[in-house]
């Protein structure tokens, strides 16, 4: 009698779980329980017309769960997350196909609660069981979410429409967060058979049109080329407040190109709907065509989505390989790297040189170091080099004869330093004589000529860097097996980093292929300056972790840090109408946009 007592005092004081629409790494909610939709969106939005994209490369399967083979672009319209981002807010989301989430105060595991109302295109409800298969097979097949989710060792079902994920550590504040953010498929699909009979798997590329819950289901598709997407009338999710005003197209057409300027030259026919420019001079001087100057064709700049990220686009040399492994020599790389010249000549001077792995964002290292971020630093002090805190990071300025010679001469100082030696007019290693030369590869003809003119610098102290472009299903082989000497990267960063850090530059990913540590970084002391980021208990002490470990990766010289824009530069066909005011961080088309003509 006495431990039954016991026992119902104890269950009596244990904490109900506290039940939240939604979850944000920045402090409370912005909408609150019963909010009838986004701020930023039109309810009464039509529902109709196509809108005819397009994309670069190739593809060949369906199945978004595991690495193998180029993933068709737009499947997140047709499967969905356990939450949606609101585009208002930065690193918020709120319940889509689960309605509620709870985590006690340890955070030491997460439990959400679906929606009854949420089905698969066949009229299925999701279950846990659902969301427990897709976790654990992209846990499995996928070495970006084994990494992303190292720290969850369990997920479950632990209710009728309840399932809980378990972590082997507690405040991680990050992590009920991101486990809104994977694709939830359906079990009972994967393990069925295809209408031939043959049994699917899920580890495998398929081009079977793929069944998922979302609003859009796959139309027609030839293989490698187009994929149509059309409008579910029977979508399970049309209501929720979290989609009211999205996905209002009738049909999504993406075709794909093998070459972006055959691709620029399809949206100025009129035969794609809508483009972002990526290239300064075309922007500067493409767009004189009549649609432009007749007023068909709108061009805006949107600085909406670089408000919430910051970017690190570079040259990566990989360490992995001998001839990068000497700080020396990456610094060198650097002081050959002439952006002034580069940014003039091929880019009408509209890019700004990127100078931290946080750049444009109050994550972004500067000066030196003090108060918090010292602070920090000082706990690796010994595996540091002394330059952390004593000399400001910051890029060589090229774009004059003077400068560029100095720098130049700087470059060949470090070489020497690292053993290398000019002889004629090569640079070779000292001791063995083997001259210093690498390929640089790329993924898009696009990129050639800044490569070039990278490769034309290093040629004037003897580098020989060849320049390789390959079709995008080898260019992606390769990346994923770290096989290259030197490649093209965009890192893009959210305002609240965490775990992800650990697959940019953690000494673990260094060695797992399919990593985003291009880089092959494995230090110590990153390591470390990581877990400050992942376990910062508060914003200012984010911020600090941030700039500690920005500052580190930098005096690292791990990149050969390239240019980057605030601005997206758009142009599309005057077929939409929009929201009168964007969400401060995304430009949301085709999401919240409409067709003007919604009945054709």
């Amino acid at each position: 009698m006495l431990i039954g007592a016991s026992a119902g005092t104890a269950a009596a004081q244990e904490p109900a779980p506290q039940w939240r629409i939604g979850t944000s790494l920045f402090g409370e909610l912005k909408y609150k329980p019963g909010f009838a939709h986004f701020d930023y969106v039109n309810p009464d939005a039509p529902k109709g017309g196509d809108v005819r994209l397009s994309t670069t490369g190739t593809y060949d399967t369906f199945n978004p769960i595991v690495q193998r083979g180029e993933a068709a672009v737009g499947l997140t319209m047709v499967f969905e997350t356990l939450l949606k981002p609101a585009d208002d807010e930065v690193s918020t989301a709120y319940g889509l196909l689960a309605e509620s989430l709870s985590y006690p105060d340890d955070i030491s595991s997460v439990t959400f609660r679906l929606r009854a109302s949420a089905a698969w295109a066949d009229g299925k409800p999701v279950t846990p069981e659902d969301v427990v298969y897709s976790f654990e097979k992209a846990k499995e097949l996928n070495p970006l979410y084994t990494a992303y989710y190292a720290h969850v060792v369990a997920a479950e079902k632990t209710g009728e429409r309840d399932v809980t994920f378990r972590f082997d550590e507690k405040n991680n504040r990050e992590l009920p967060s991101i486990l809104g953010q994977f694709l939830v498929v359906p079990k009972h699909w994967w393990e069925g058979e295809t209408a031939t009979g043959a049994k699917r798997d899920i580890a495998r590329t398929t081009l079977e049109p793929v069944m998922g819950s979302g609003p859009y289901r796959i139309a027609a598709h030839s293989a490698g080329s187009t994929v149509t997407y059309e409008l579910r009338d029977d979508y399970w999710g049309r209501d929720v407040n979290v989609n009211v005003g999205h996905d209002n197209f009738r049909r999504v057409t993406y075709t794909y190109f093998g070459d972006r300027d055959v691709e620029f030259e399809a949206f100025r026919s009129g035969n794609i709907d809508y483009w972002r420019e990526n290239q300064a001079s075309r922007w500067a001087t493409g767009y004189d065509f009549p649609a432009v100057k007749d007023g068909r064709v709108k061009r805006e700049d949107f600085p909406n989505t670089f408000r919430a990220v910051g970017v690190m686009q570079a040259l990566v040399p990989n360490t992995r390989r001998d001839l990068f492994k000497d700080i020396r020599v990456r610094e060198a790389l650097n002081y050959a790297f002439d952006f002034e010249d580069l940014n003039r000549a091929q880019m009408h001077d509209a890019y700004k040189r990127v100078d931290s792995y946080f750049w444009n964002t109050e994550l972004a290292s500067s000066g030196l170091p003090e108060g918090d971020e010292l602070a920090i630093l000082e706990t690796v002090k010994d595996k540091l080099p002394p330059q952390v805190f004593t000399t400001p990071y910051a890029n060589p300025v090229g774009g004059n004869e003077k400068n560029v010679r100095a720098n130049l001469q700087k470059a060949v100082g470090l070489f020497r330093e690292a053993g290398y030696t000019l002889k004629g007019n090569r640079m070779v290693n000292a001791a063995t004589g083997q001259p210093f030369s690498f390929e640089i590869l790329l993924s898009s003809p696009m990129l050639e000529p800044r490569a070039l003119h990278y490769a034309n610098s290093l040629k004037r102290i003897g580098v020989e860097a060849r320049v390789r472009t390959v079709d995008p299903s080898q260019y992606t082989n390769r990346a994923r097996a770290f096989d290259y000497d030197m490649t093209w990267v965009v890192w893009g960063e959210s305002l609240s980093p965490g775990n992800e850090q650990l697959d940019y530059w953690g000494s673990k990913a260094a060695e797992r292929q399919g990593s985003k540590n291009y880089a092959g970084i494995a230090d110590p002391a990153i390591d470390a300056l990581i877990g400050r980021v992942i376990f910062a208990k508060d914003r200012p002490e984010l911020v600090a972790a941030t700039r500690a470990l920005d500052r580190v990766l930098l005096a690292g010289h791990y990149v050969v840090p390239l240019y980057y824009k605030n601005v997206d530069n758009v142009a599309y066909w005057d077929k939409f109408e929009r929201p009168a005011a964007l969400p401060d961080y995304a430009i949301g088309f085709p999401e919240i946009w409409w067709s003007k003509e919604p009945g054709n």
